[in-house]
């Protein structure tokens, strides 16, 4: 199915332009519809779900008929409709909101790790792992038994037949440094091994630490970059930051990640030395432990 989010954010490109085209301000268009100018912005920048009442009103007042009107319509009916992610509300945290409801989506995904494992593919251990972390920081803004929970069904959609291909290129630095407990990294591991070797959708590069990127400049955060199958839905690149995560749609900004995936990948192990690195690592984490060292 289609992405609510993605389908909000073209109602919203849609809904603005048919503003403008008739040289209405967002004032004047609000006082037409008898809503705030808070409200009309709000829907012309993807930030709430549309209620379809208010869309018709909307339309009616800027005169849209016919298959313009059927259009904008069925965009509205689709970014209106909920997700499995929307009966968790905020337990799951609304920064993992957005990736569910893109993955739902999505024909392909593509992501640079440069602090953690993938959220997609965490076993529970792990997640635990990575809450203990997130509180050692401060107050969280999830319930982490709500957010573990969604964390499978995400990972079961992209393990489903018609879930999304997917590619990660994780940064070796990140897997020696994560401070989680070491055969709870070992189990973590040899999930994403097996995984990677029974699905032929999902893909694993690592980058080594001692490699040059040549080109440009190294990324400054983790990112992902978002394809899908319906031409007029726009491909995104998602911005993992300290408090928040940044949405780029523009070609320019597109191109520049998609150049930096680029030449991560270029410069990572193949898939195949890749499943050899993972496994040593995951060998050497178990024998220092047998070992107690």
């Amino acid at each position: 199915m289609a992405s609510s989010y993605v389908r909000r954010r073209r109602l919203a490109e849609e809904l603005r332009k048919l503003r403008e085209d008739r040289d209405f301000t967002t004032d004047e268009l609000a006082r037409l519809v008898y809503q705030s100018r808070t409200k009309i912005s709000r829907l012309e920048n993807a930030q709430i779900r549309p209620d379809l009442a208010e869309i018709v009103t909307i339309l009616k007042a800027l005169d849209v008929t016919g298959r313009q009107y059927d259009k904008v319509f069925a965009l509205a009916h689709e970014a209106a409709r909920k997700g499995w992610w929307d009966r968790y509300g905020n337990a799951m945290g609304p920064r993992q909101r957005l990736y569910a409801d893109l993955e739902s989506g999505a024909e392909s995904i593509r992501s640079y790790n440069q602090t953690a494992f993938p959220a997609v593919l965490q076993i529970p251990e792990f997640i635990d792992a990575m809450v203990e972390l997130d509180q050692c920081q401060g107050s969280l803004d999830y319930r982490p038994d709500r957010m573990a929970d969604a964390r499978t069904r995400r990972q079961q959609h992209l393990l489903s037949p018609d879930g999304p291909t997917y590619e990660a290129v994780l940064d070796e630095s990140m897997i020696h440094r994560l401070a989680v407990p070491p055969t709870v990294k070992a189990a973590q591991l040899r999930h994403l091994i097996k995984v990677i070797a029974t699905e032929e959708r999902i893909t694993m590069r690592v980058l080594p630490s001692d490699v040059l990127i040549p080109g440009g400049f190294l990324p400054k955060a983790s990112f992902s970059l978002y394809a899908f199958p319906d031409p007029g839905d726009p491909s995104m690149a998602i911005i993992d930051t300290v408090t928040t995560d940044v949405v780029l749609t523009q070609r320019r900004e597109l191109a520049r990640f998609t150049g930096m995936y680029d030449r991560l990948r270029e410069a990572a192990l193949s898939p195949a030395d890749s499943l050899a690195f993972l496994d040593r690592v995951a060998n050497r984490l178990t024998d220092h432990t047998e070992s107690g060292t």
